[in-house]
């Protein structure tokens, strides 16, 4: 249901969305489906980037005021099933490597291809600026999912979220070559993974650089939290070597990392000792101890991953680290909703109410809006009648 005291905020979305039909702005580098009859995405891997229109539907034709009825029900006796029904391709980015000469020593990328990506570039632009005058807030709402997810499966979860927020803000799809199946489908889905990071920060940088755009909220979920960080470091360092302070200059307000399927010990080298944290405006990091989903990723891959984490597994220097940045937030989700609990994100409301505050407000942890209990330093636990658990 809607997280907010005042009900479902009705009256702050504009009319083009309001509507049982939600649509999305996607990003991806999956190559479309050949045995299909009508434009789908399949886990192939593409050399060019695509972008374009994802239609998702809320139920059979549901009117809007029904919707919203059915959006502030706590017992959701009326959910209904969200499927995608028309994905049209709008623009495709030259493939990559780009082709490119030595000139005086340095890399120049070829004239022709960068013309055709700076045209494609721009139209991608003005399907941004178009999409922003839709709306109040002139944010945009990444969200970039994790293993075994098709393209459909994401634009569903997307829709959810974008939907339960308030529909503010331009709702953006990053999809990569995910859902390969099969026995060994998760280490193809981890490569791809590191296939697609070129392409997500091409797109991030240019999202950067759309003036109209106040903040970009990311949230990355599963083995998405590693392709998102992974992205998001680069850029940092090369933000950092132009003499740029990164918050500033890639403007991401909220990142929000769900069941992190990351190596912890990874994690601190690649990210606290690059000194991720501060080229951030708020950093919300979801664990539970009960994911048994990162259960068998731990057992497949050895390490400790981060989205079962507890503050015991962190050093007294790292713990002084965390203490300095402040923005970076441990949340212990006790109520998960199901038994393979991985995305408790969305299937508990505990956790998606609090995603939403976050979005919504970037409300802090501990305050009015966000009643989380502190155990100690950065982290956080969520009782499992949150958020009614205030005195």
């Amino acid at each position: 249901m809607y997280s907010g005291e005042k009900g479902y905020p009705d009256a702050d979305i504009t009319v083009e969305h309001k509507s049982s039909r939600i649509d999305l702005l996607y990003v991806t580098d999956r190559l479309p489906d050949p045995e299909k009859r009508q434009l789908e995405y399949g886990s192939g891997r593409s050399a060019s980037v695509a972008f374009g229109s994802a239609t998702v539907d809320i139920g059979d034709d549901v009117s809007w005021d029904q919707l919203v009825k059915d959006s502030q029900s706590a017992s959701r006796s009326s959910s209904h099933e969200l499927s995608v029904s028309k994905r049209i391709e709008q623009g495709r980015f030259p493939e990559t490597p780009h082709a490119f000469s030595i000139v005086a020593g340095r890399p120049v990328t070829n004239p022709d291809v960068e013309a055709a990506f700076k045209k494609t570039a721009a139209q991608f632009k003005q399907e941004i600026a178009r999409r922003l005058s839709l709306t109040q807030r002139k944010d945009v709402v990444i969200f970039i999912h994790g293993f075994n997810n098709s393209f459909d499966d994401a634009a569903a979860s997307l829709a959810e979220i974008w939907h339960f927020s308030g529909r503010q803000g331009v709702p953006l799809l990053y999809t990569w070559p995910a859902a390969h199946g099969g026995l060994f489908g998760y280490f193809v889905d981890r490569e791809s993974g590191e296939f697609t990071v070129f392409h997500l920060k091409k797109m991030l940088k240019l999202l950067a650089s759309i003036n109209e755009i106040e903040n970009i909220h990311i949230i990355a979920h599963s083995r998405g939290t590693d392709v998102t960080t992974t992205a998001l470091r680069e850029l940092m360092i090369e933000s950092r070597a132009a003499g740029k302070r990164p918050l500033e200059d890639l403007r991401i307000k909220n990142l929000i990392l769900a069941a992190p399927d990351l190596d912890f010990g990874v994690m601190r080298q690649r990210l606290m000792a690059e000194k991720f944290g501060p080229a951030i405006g708020q950093i919300t990091i979801y664990t539970a101890q009960t994911d048994n989903a990162l259960n068998i990723s731990e057992s497949l891959m050895t390490g400790l991953r981060l989205g079962k984490l507890e503050s015991k597994n962190f050093s007294d220097t790292e713990r002084q680290i965390f203490a300095s940045v402040k923005n970076v937030s441990f949340i212990n989700v006790l109520d998960v909703g199901s038994f393979i609990s991985h995305a408790y994100f969305l299937d508990s409301p505990s956790a998606s109410s609090d995603l939403i505050r976050v979005l919504r407000d970037s409300s802090k942890p501990g305050s009015k809006n966000r009643p989380l209990i502190h155990k100690e330093d950065n982290f956080w636990e969520m009782p499992a009648d949150y958020p009614n658990n205030r005195e």
